[in-house]
This record gives structure tokens, sequence and C-alpha cells, in this order.
């Protein structure tokens, strides 16, 4: 193989995952966590996902948006954790440049789909309780259809211009990402030109996207809040709320590690650059693992129908 650090390309075939700078001698007791994270992110969504399909009480909208979620946390994890793991295991380092492309497009769709389902789960419990006489008939099996179609729209479109943005920069010098996956800026930094629309492009739609959401969320609890304050008695007021706490906990899940990423990477300079790798990982990572563990132990319908399924296992 030619000398990466001296090769001159403008479209290489190939791109070199360095896995976490600085923690190479480390990366096979690395991969351990990251493996236990993956296995029960694995079980976990499918898990949730086979009880939501073949429970027919449970066919509502909040189960729905919850299979949804599953759905993406599948995908979002294995897109990206099987190559981290073959480099941690066995060096295999290369990945194909189009592959780094597609890996790069499947984190950002997926990451904006589950901020819009996360946005979605909101207004469901916002319908829920607000205005419960009218909940089936607000939010059908159609309108719940639409919804999901939309929030999978907005992580397609709004993503597809990270991959056509890179692809067209030319590349040389050096075809060494220092991540464990195509992560976006550390691809386009290794193009030899102005990288400044792909930067601003990704800014942009983050930032917009997450005002918008937060703003969503918020306005929906607000409401959520105020009708519940209204309620006549303390215990009523309690279980109503208590219905908010799991989407509550997935929704801190979510925004807390992106949010800490998202800090790091663009004010973190004096961090060490494996810390940066790490966050990068566990905002990909922590969601899809914590997301069926918390609707597992929160909710009771699903609680029941996993020890029913148990029972007759046994």
């Amino acid at each position: 193989m030619l000398d990466s650090n001296t090769t001159h390309f403008t479209n290489p075939s190939t791109f070199i995952l360095q896995g976490i700078p600085g923690l190479e001698a480390a990366h096979v007791w690395i991969s351990i966590p990251f493996c236990i994270i993956y296995a029960i992110a694995l079980l976990g969504n499918v898990t949730i996902l086979l009880i939501v399909l073949k429970e027919p009480s449970l066919h509502q909208p909040m189960y729905y948006f919850l299979g949804m979620l599953a759905v993406t946390d599948l995908i979002l994890s294995t897109s990206t954790v099987p190559k981290m793991l073959s480099i941690f295991w066995f060096n295999s380092r290369e990945i194909d440049f189009s592959a780094c492309l597609t890996q790069l497009y499947f984190i950002h769709c997926f990451l904006k789909i589950e901020g819009g389902i996360c946005v979605a789960m909101a207004l469901d419990r916002y319908v829920a309780i607000c205005h419960p006489l009218r909940h089936s008939t607000i939010l059908t099996n159609s309108m719940v259809t639409k919804i999901g179609l939309a929030m999978m729209l907005r992580g397609g479109i709004l993503s597809l211009p990270y991959p056509f943005l890179a692809r067209q920069w030319p590349y040389c010098q050096t075809n060494i990402i220092p991540h464990t996956h195509c992560e976006h800026i550390a691809v386009v930094k290794l193009a030899c030109a102005d990288i400044r629309v792909s930067s601003y492009y990704a800014l942009s739609v983050a930032l917009f996207l997450t005002v918008l959401d937060v703003f969503f969320i918020t306005l929906s609890y607000a409401q959520i809040l105020r009708a519940i304050f209204h309620l006549p008695t303390k215990d009523a007021r309690l279980k109503t709320f208590g219905t908010c706490t799991s989407h509550l906990c997935v929704i801190l899940a979510f925004y807390i590690p992106t949010l800490f990423s998202f800090l790091t990477q663009r004010f973190g300079h004096n961090v060490p650059l494996y810390y940066n790798v790490l966050t990068a990982n566990m905002y990909l990572l922590m969601p899809p693992m914590l997301n069926p563990i918390i609707y597992g132990v929160r909710t009771k319908q699903i609680q029941d129908r996993l020890l029913r399924f148990v029972s007759l296992r046994e």
C-alpha cells in the first residue's frame, strides 16, 4: 500500500478509519463496553418492535411511534457499530469511499428522524392529555402514517447534501479519518478545498432542527402541564404526569449526549481528540440502548406483554 501521507489523489477509492486516536493500544478493551451496549440495543429494540407488532392492544399511536423509534435505533446503531468492532477486533480499517458516504448519510438521516419522532411523541402526549376524548379521531392510523412519512422525508431530504457535497471535494495528502466511523466534519476536513459550504450547511441544519424540535416539544409540554395543574387531585396530577415520564427520559437520553458532543466538537479545541471521538460515539450508541430500557421499565403494558411472553416460553 502506498504511503497515505504522501500520496495525492482527487477521488480516493478508500478511506482509513483510525479508530480512537491515542487509544489504539486499548481498542480491544474499549470494544467490550461497545459490544455490550450494541447487544443490549439490538435485543431491547427487537423485543419492543415484536411486542408492538404482535400485541393488538398496543396498536395505538404512542406504541406505533415507539415502534418507529425502535426501527430507527436499530438502523442507527447497526450503521456504525459493526464496522467499529471490526476495527477494534480485526484492525479492519479500510472503508470504501462510497460506503463511507453512505454511512455518513445514514447517521445524519436517522438522527434527524429520531428527533422528529420525539416531537411526534410529544404531540401524542399533548392530544392524549389535553384532548382525551378526541385522541382517536385526531391521531388516526392514517395521520400516524403521514407523520411517520413526514419524519422520514425530513431526515432523508435534509441529509442528502451531506454526501453530495462531500463527494464533490478534491481529496489529497491523506485518506486517514481520525474516527471510528465516517463522521461528517472528520471526512470533509480531509478535502483540499474550501469546505465552508459543507460546514455551514451542517451547522445551520443542526441548529435549525434542534431549535424547531425543542420549541414544539416545549410548547406541547407547556400545554400538558397547564392541563395537569387543572386536575382536581394530587393523585390525578401525578398519575397523568406519569404517562409522560418515559417520553421525557427518551428526550433527555437523545438531546443531552447530542448537545454534549456538539459542544465538544465545536468549542472543545483544547480537548484531546480521543475524548471528542468517544463523545461522538456515545450520542450514537446511548439512545438506542436506553430507549427500550426506559419504555420497558416505565410502561406497564410492555412489561405485562413481556412477562406473558417469557411465561409462555417457559
